[in-house]
């Protein structure tokens, strides 16, 4: 288990199309401000993503803090999920197998450029959520 001593952070791909918008979907339901967020092409992102052994050059998972503990790819996903408001249902999803749901995870994440697309450069918020966002 890694912990991590700043707590819901969530590590996104800064230049990823999907990734931004995820983190656009949570903070726009995120009505606590619970989450902060940080680029893993940030300098804090950068640190965060090798202490959790990520390759900021190649990322292949999000990844979130929650508790003091990091979760990645389907589990970080569900776990910020299920703590929004109307969202707490998909808490149920923990009880599909890991493997399946990070198999599904996986395959996004390996296809999410050529899918989605990507940013020249990376995603730069509104005012709104850069006060929520860790450089």
């Amino acid at each position: 288990m890694t912990t991590w001593p700043d707590d819901d952070v969530i590590l996104y791909d800064g230049v990823c199309i999907f990734c931004s918008r995820w983190v656009r979907f949570v903070a726009a339901r995120d009505a606590d401000a619970r989450f902060r967020f940080t680029a893993i092409q940030s300098p804090y992102g950068t640190r965060l993503a090798q202490a959790f052994g990520i390759d900021p050059d190649d990322p292949d998972t999000n990844a979130v803090i929650h508790g003091g503990v990091a979760y990645f790819k389907s589990d970080a996903a569900l776990t910020v999920l299920s703590r929004l408001p109307a969202f707490g249902w998909t808490r149920i999803l923990f009880a599909v197998p890991k493997s399946m749901r990070d198999a599904v995870y996986n395959l996004v994440a390996r296809n999410r450029y050529r899918i989605f697309g990507k940013y020249d450069s990376c995603f730069v918020p509104d005012a709104a959520l850069r006060t929520r966002v860790m450089e």
